[in-house]
């Protein structure tokens, strides 16, 4: 049987050097099937934008070593989570004031050179402050003060572990990996081993998060 072809629109222009490089492009494994994606040239952070632009319907990230994964939107009940959890973040940063909150379309550029998109973050307003209205107008250039991930019905725990390991070496402060389908919580944090919590009804974000607590009661059982 064939391989199953993902439909990738790309966009070159006649500036470009003629000649054919191979990108690596990674569907992840719940997808069920990989491909490469031919490209004339090499792929710069231009390119990748692009490439989003052309595919909004996807999400897009970028590994360290440039490769891409391409992952499902999410389906509903995820959605719905997402939006309590975006909702209540927000809520605490509008009333303490000192960081932005961030949702999952905002991307990060770490200082490893990887391109993540956590599903809720959270930036101290000094770094961002710190930044020049070009960095502003681009993928930050920065590993968000805090990161939380939403496992779906289709990822991969290790893969999420592996970014919250990956947010945590690249500055992050504190780090919530939220399973609802084993009702788990894992806590990272720098310099501090993986904290696993079963079945929270809350969680407190201090001291990184000062006052910020997350219910979880509709998380664990959404209410539709």
């Amino acid at each position: 049987m064939a391989t199953p072809q993902a439909k990738i629109k790309t966009q070159t222009t006649k500036t470009r050097p003629n000649r054919a490089s191979h990108l690596p492009v990674r569907v992840l494994p719940e997808m069920r099937y990989n491909f490469f994606l031919a490209i004339d040239g090499d792929l710069t952070d231009k390119d990748f934008d692009r490439l989003v632009q052309l595919n909004s319907e996807m999400r897009f990230e970028r590994t360290a070593e440039g490769v891409i994964e391409i992952m499902p939107p999410p389906k509903g009940d995820t959605g719905a989570k997402n939006h309590r959890i975006g909702l209540q973040l927000g809520i605490w940063t509008d009333e303490d004031g000192t960081g932005v909150a961030f949702g999952s379309s905002s991307g990060f550029k770490l200082p490893n050179c990887a391109t993540r998109s956590p599903d809720a973050s959270w930036v101290e307003r000094s770094r961002l402050a710190a930044l020049s209205l070009k960095q502003r107008k681009e993928y930050f250039p920065l590993c968000p003060d805090f990161v939380l991930e939403l496992r779906s019905s289709t990822d991969r725990l290790k893969r999420l572990k592996e970014k919250m390991q990956e947010y945590i070496a690249n500055g992050a402060r504190l780090g919530w990996l939220i399973d609802p389908i084993e009702r788990k919580v894992y806590v990272y944090r720098a310099d501090a081993e993986v904290e696993v919590l079963d079945n929270p009804a809350m969680l407190s974000g201090d001291p990184v998060l000062p006052g910020f607590t997350l219910d979880l009661t509709k998380i664990w059982e959404p209410d539709f």
